[in-house]
């Protein structure tokens, strides 16, 4: 990840979880417990209201019918007259004039260490009376601190605790993983992985893990098939041309030099053609794809017709369209339409006709030859790597084995699709499918 320290990308999986889900769980218990906090003070005072409150009315229902007042320790009741005077026969209370302005509109007050609550009434003999209910505050402030501070403590602790517990959490959720790695390290080859019964995540990286056990299987033996067909087929020219050099050292006639070194070339030169291949193959199995353009298929086809050597078989071009236009390289059209051709020269009987068709989606070009043609058995696989219908078919028909897996691969790179039939001449039917330009295809 770009911009994540090193330090932190070098820490477990368990740590980096238990890491954020107590960072997450702190920050949300700290601004729960500063909430908290920041609503204690009016929680308290609206506590002292309540009780104030509920000391104030029976008091104020006494003075109405003439009775003194009953207050209720704490809170302490005294009966003023409008001016704030005390008529109950006790001390003046601490209250100014503006308090007391306050206490005869309803609002509370509150003075150094008290709270105040005040109701004017009406005595029996008609003058009014401000009774007024206190409560004090004593310790208020270092209450609120203290909840305040126990409320962080709390945050803290939780955090801890919810750390402790993602930890024991995460380590139990990774164990069958850690099995699974260790099942992983000491597994024998061709072998599984066993599936957990459970249908959960596990399950389903197992499956993926045995796909991909399988895939590099196929891969693995596909490289080794490979390789030993490589060997194989270079063995071939390279003993002939060895063989060939060594007759003609050990018999120095012309006639023969001349014949032997004709019979090097052709050796060369499939030797050549071999190598070609394989480095082309090479080169796709590596990704070296490079970037499609427009091709129009319907010159490409009449090109590759023309260069046909001298004694092919008679070809013909059947365009339905004037022009087609596939996404492709020039290089690529021209690798599958020349090794579609020569593979259709060596068989055919008489006649090729290469058909070029078109439709929004996609181009097609179909090669029909009037040969032999190729069993059901045989066309799924002739596309593979120095496959051969019959085993002496390649060397006696001049080709290297791997015309038609480059042909496969090339089209295949492309998003196309390459499959072999019947043609309606009984021989073979060669159709390769490219995806269609339509930017090209409209201007």
């Amino acid at each position: 990840m770009i911009g994540t320290p090193s330090w932190w990308r070098g820490r477990s999986l368990q740590v980096r979880i238990t890491v954020l889900a107590t960072t997450i769980t702190l920050a949300c218990l700290l601004s729960l417990a500063t909430l908290a906090a920041s609503r204690l003070e009016p929680l308290l005072v609206d506590s002292v209201d309540h009780e104030l409150m509920a000391a104030l009315g029976p008091a104020s229902a006494s003075v109405a019918v003439g009775r003194p007042p009953a207050g209720a320790d704490p809170v302490s009741v005294r009966v003023l007259d409008i001016s704030g005077a005390p008529v109950d026969g006790q001390p003046r209370p601490p209250l100014s004039g503006d308090a007391i302005g306050q206490l005869k509109a309803g609002v509370p007050v509150r003075t150094d260490g008290d709270r105040w609550r005040g109701q004017v009434v009406s005595a029996p003999d008609g003058s009014q009376r401000l009774v007024v209910a206190g409560a004090g505050l004593v310790g208020f402030a270092a209450a609120v601190h203290s909840g305040g501070l126990w409320l962080v403590i709390v945050a803290l602790v939780g955090a801890v605790v919810a750390g402790l517990a993602t930890w024991l959490v995460v380590r139990f959720a990774l164990r069958p993983v850690a099995r699974m790695r260790g099942l992983v390290r000491s597994l024998p080859p061709r072998s599984r992985l066993p599936l957990p019964t459970s249908h959960d995540e596990l399950r389903a990286l197992a499956e993926e893990f045995n796909a991909l056990l399988a895939r590099q299987e196929e891969v693995s033996s596909r490289l080794r098939r490979f390789t030993g067909d490589a060997a194989h087929e270079l063995r071939s020219p390279v003993a002939s041309i060895r063989v060939q050099a060594e007759v003609a050292v050990a018999n120095p006639d012309p006639e023969l030099a001349q014949e032997t070194l004709t019979d090097i070339l052709a050796e060369a030169e499939r030797l050549s053609a071999l190598l070609d291949g394989l480095l082309s193959l090479a080169r796709s199995d590596a990704g070296e794809v490079p970037p499609a353009e427009p091709v129009e298929l319907v010159t490409q086809v009449r090109a590759a017709v023309r260069r046909l050597p001298a004694g092919a078989p008679e070809a013909r071009v059947s365009a339905a369209v004037t022009q087609a236009w596939a996404l492709a390289t020039h290089s690529e059209v021209e690798l599958v339409l020349d090794n579609l051709l020569r593979n259709a020269c060596r068989y055919a009987r008489g006649q090729i006709v290469v058909s070029v068709l078109a439709s929004r989606s996609d181009v097609r070009v179909v090669v029909d030859d009037d040969g032999p043609g190729i069993a059901p058995e045989h066309r799924a696989k002739v596309f593979d790597r120095f496959y051969r219908v019959a085993d002496d078919r390649a060397r006696s028909s001049g080709g290297t084995g791997l015309g038609l897996a480059m042909v496969a691969e090339a089209v295949r790179r492309r998003g196309g699709r390459v499959r072999v039939g019947e043609s309606p001449d009984g021989g073979a039917r060669f159709e390769v499918k490219w995806r269609a330009d339509r930017a090209a295809a409209t201007g």
